[in-house]
């Protein structure tokens, strides 16, 4: 059953969805202020989650493959759903719906529906439609003239509660961004303050936790010995912001691994992996049947190779990924020291 959680009162967690086209990174850049994806970006293959600041406010914006992306199998869109779930628990407060004013396409109207299917059925409640477009924004005369005048604009906000905002597609334009953060707030506070919920997320949940708890114990020698080497280092109050600093970066280390790659995710990777041994060897064999029985049975083997191999490639571009995202699992104190103090802004 879907239901709602109270969430952190000092980081809003927005998943940025959209249906097809570069519309959602323009939105993540927008919401950031800088360039997270370059302006050629019109899809993406992993989740991914961008931490920053809207109008002050600190914000987690999470981004997944785009709804309709055809570049990616079933099983690899399904294991992405997941793990932006797992980016984004126990939920995200709200869900920003991004479209390109000049180019709402029929799978835009379809998109609600295959929403509800992915996140659950309540979660257009926590939707807000972004509506990207060119030049400067006059917003109070566009939102007047969507309204009044573009009705298939109204239809398709309507399909999300009739909450809607104008951005720039010129993400270096923060004219808007407290109104934007109001609107959020708004929407937010009522629905009753929390973020949204349901079975997957809760399941997410649970996965993320269970997998910090393991990396904890793996940890739990390396954190007691660095514990050891600053008490013969520091003393009173140095000692504490040198425990408390090294203590923060690991959890958070872990946490980010956490997110990343749990036993939800795993599980979701070996079936996808097991469809590809299955459907390789399939093809396989309808085309080894022009061979007789023996050829079926080499080009089953032989396509249930090739399937195998696919779903192995996949594995090994995600921990790729991981990699380039998540934090390292081990950092020696001075790194995470220098990394905590000394960071340089990202542009």
């Amino acid at each position: 059953m879907d239901k709602r959680t109270k969430g952190s009162p000092t980081e809003l967690r927005l998943m940025v969805v959209g249906s097809s086209g570069s519309s959602q990174f323009l939105l993540t850049n927008a919401i950031l202020g800088r360039e997270e994806f370059s302006k050629d970006i019109t899809s993406i293959s992993g989740s991914r989650k961008s931490i920053g600041e809207l109008a002050g406010r600190r914000v987690a914006v999470i981004n997944g493959p785009n709804i309709y992306d055809k570049d990616i199998s079933q099983a690899k869109r399904k294991m992405e759903l997941r793990r932006s779930k797992c980016l984004c628990v126990p939920g995200p407060h709200a869900f920003l719906v991004a479209f390109d004013m000049e180019k709402i396409s029929p799978n835009d109207f379809r998109a609600p529906k295959l929403m509800r299917k992915r996140f659950g059925r309540h979660c257009l409640r926590h939707c807000m439609v972004l509506l990207a477009c060119e030049g400067n924004v006059d917003g109070p005369a566009l939102e007047n003239r969507v309204q009044k005048t573009n009705w298939h604009l109204r239809e398709l906000i309507e399909k999300y509660g009739g909450r809607f905002h104008i951005l720039s597609k010129n993400w270096r334009d923060h004219s808007r961004d407290r109104e934007l953060l109001q609107k959020i707030e708004r929407m937010v506070a009522s629905l009753g303050g929390g973020c949204f919920s349901s079975g997957t997320f809760q399941k997410a949940e649970v996965s993320v936790k269970k997998e910090e708890k393991r990396l904890r114990k793996q940890r739990a020698t390396e954190i007691e010995k660095m514990w050891t080497e600053m008490e013969k280092q520091y003393i009173a109050e140095e000692l504490y912001h040198q425990k408390d600093a090294y203590t923060s970066n690991v959890c958070a280390e872990i946490r980010a691994k956490a997110e990343m790659d749990n036993g939800w995710l795993r599980t979701s990777l070996a079936r996808g992996l097991g469809t590809g041994l299955v459907v390789g060897a399939v093809v396989g064999a309808l085309f080894g049947s022009i061979e007789g029985p023996g050829g079926m049975v080499l080009y089953g083997i032989i396509g249930g190779a090739v399937g195998g191999s696919a779903g192995g490639t996949a594995q090994v571009a995600i921990k790729h990924m991981e990699d380039r995202v998540a934090p390292p699992a081990r950092l020696n104190f001075n790194s995470i020291f220098i990394n905590r103090f000394f960071a340089t802004p990202r542009p």
